[in-house]
């Protein structure tokens, strides 16, 4: 899924998924900041099915019809500032703002050893493929960060010009990226795939 919101010059964002308390960090890289939130929603059940059935029962919603079993969404800000002079245009700073959010699963019931086991095995996997969905978006903000550096356009009075470049090239950056983020979901979710492996573990009997 992708979401797609305008804030200052723009805004662009995606949800990726596992298909089917809050806590806040934050992290500066160059002209780039990072704004991390995590939410869970609580399963019981006794089994490693009886989890399955949980987390498709109340996961979040990927799709119209469908609950993922976690998800990843981010959503992007450039504050771009811009001079000219003698009609030279130059964007002179681009400060960007990724903020992810990820959506994870808590078993809130008590377990046996065994399905504890299997639940922190399954709940690392999870993990893991959510924060790549967060690295690929960090690797996008890197990305456009160096696509628009040192713009500059001549004739360019009111810098109008120099603006809308730097919006088409971050569009443009998102949608290469994005574009990774699908194929990455593809892979993960194909037949035989890492998390058909790791529900497989999770409930077997």
């Amino acid at each position: 899924m992708r979401l797609a919101v305008l804030a200052c010059l723009v805004a662009i964002g995606a949800l990726f998924g596992l298909a089917s308390a809050a806590s806040a960090a934050s992290a500066a890289s160059a002209g780039t900041r990072v704004v991390v939130k995590t939410r869970t929603y609580d399963i019981t059940g006794n089994t490693g099915l009886a989890l399955m059935q949980a987390m498709d029962r109340k996961g979040p919603k990927h799709g119209f019809m469908t609950h993922a079993i976690a998800l990843t969404g981010y959503a992007v800000d450039w504050d771009l500032d811009t001079s000219q002079d003698n009609g030279v245009c130059r964007l002179r700073r681009a400060n960007g703002t990724l903020n992810l959010f990820y959506t994870f699963p808590r078993v809130a019931s008590a377990t046996t050893p065994t399905l504890r086991k299997r639940w922190t095995r399954f709940f690392a996997g999870v993990r893991a493929h959510e924060e790549t969905h967060g690295r690929i978006a960090r690797e996008m903000m890197r990305a456009t960060e160096r696509s628009i550096s040192g713009l500059r356009i001549a004739d360019d009075r009111f810098c109008y010009k120099t603006r809308r470049e730097a919006q088409r090239r971050i569009k443009a950056t998102n949608a290469a990226y994005e574009a990774k983020q699908l194929a990455f979901d593809a892979r993960e979710h194909r037949d035989g795939g890492h998390v058909q492996h790791l529900v497989i573990a999770l409930v077997r009997p």
